[in-house]
This record gives C-alpha cells, sequence and structure tokens, in this order.
C-alpha cells in the first residue's frame, strides 16, 4: 500500500519544482517569505494535498518508549528543592550554636513596641 496517492506525489515533486526555481512561498495565499529548505516544502505541499483531499498521512508515529521513560527520570534527578539538604543541615546547626531558630520565609517580625 502506498503512503502517499499519486496526485499527492504529482503535487509535492511540483511544489519541489516551485522551490527550486525561487517561487514556492510559505504561509496562507504566498503571503509569507520565500522557501528555501526541503522539509518546509515538502510539509507544504503534504498540507496542500490535504486541502484538496488527496490521500496523505498527517503525522508519522514515532516509536520511541524507551526514551520517554529515560527523559522522566533525568526530570525528577534535575528537579532541584528551593533549599538543598546541606543548607537545610548548616541552618539548623547554627540554629542550635546560637540558641535562635532560623527565620521562615514569609515570617513577620514582632515588634518590640507592642503594646
Amino acid at each position: 500500500m502506498a503512503k502517499y496517492s499519486e496526485k499527492t506525489q504529482d503535487h509535492v515533486e511540483r511544489t519541489m519544482r516551485r522551490r527550486k526555481k525561487g517561487t514556492l512561498k510559505s504561509g496562507k495565499g504566498g503571503k509569507g517569505g520565500t522557501v528555501k529548505s526541503r522539509k518546509q516544502a515538502i510539509a507544504i505541499a503534504l498540507s496542500e494535498a490535504r486541502e484538496k483531499g488527496y490521500k496523505a498521512p498527517k503525522k508519522s508515529a514515532k516509536k520511541s518508549g524507551a526514551k520517554k521513560s529515560t527523559t522522566k527520570k533525568a526530570a525528577k534527578k534535575n528537579s532541584s528543592p528551593t533549599k538543598s539538604a546541606a543548607k537545610k543541615g548548616a541552618e539548623k546547626r547554627v540554629a542550635k550554636k546560637s540558641g535562635t531558630r532560623p527565620a521562615k520565609k514569609g515570617a513577620k517580625k514582632k515588634s518590640a513596641a507592642r503594646k
């Protein structure tokens, strides 16, 4: 079974010629700039072919199941909390020595002049 219909293949062929000639424009109605990329020209040709009703697949399915699981693990390793464990430990040791507690984020100081 063919990936594209004959008409779609012809349309891609014509579009590639227009690209080489320098008359292929990007965007609806050719309002954009001149297309120089081969991949972009093919994408435009397939998009136009789909609009005309020719047989052209929308996207190719990528089989990368193993990659997805490794990227999730890497994302978990790279995500760091706001304060590292070493910093928290150091703050606790300083607080024990001085006898005061470290100030919490967003905590307001009590006023001494309060009656």
